[in-house]
């Protein structure tokens, strides 16, 4: 009796787990392929080029070329920083997150560099 008192407690506590755990793993991913997209961008500075490296370093996701931002627009001839931003929709696998989220990965560096 006591175990079919606990044990949705106990699966949705095991759910949100790992729920939790795959937006951390997909929002760490993201934030990687913007640091390499970034790097691309500020050494080269081709957009093209940099949103493919972004997508590239991180083909699980299924990451659009609409998804990735870059600023500022070019990096001749100064040595200001450079951001890349990915947005990307995260939908819950167990529904525990109605709607899903919307995870954001930003990578930062000086141009040039």
């Amino acid at each position: 009796m006591e175990f079919a008192i606990v044990l949705p407690v106990l699966l949705l506590i095991v759910l949100g787990i790992m729920e939790f755990g795959r937006a951390f793993y997909l929002q760490a991913t993201m934030s990687g392929a913007a640091r390499e997209g970034v790097r691309e961008f500020a050494i080269h500075s081709v957009a093209g080029d940099a949103t493919t490296r972004a997508i590239n370093a991180a083909p699980t996701l299924g990451i659009a070329p609409g998804d990735v931002s870059i600023s500022p627009g070019s990096c001749v001839g100064t040595t200001a920083a450079a951001t890349m931003t990915i947005t990307h929709h995260f939908n819950s696998l167990t529904g525990l997150i109605p709607g899903g989220l919307t995870l954001t990965g930003r990578g930062v560096m000086r141009c040039g560099a």
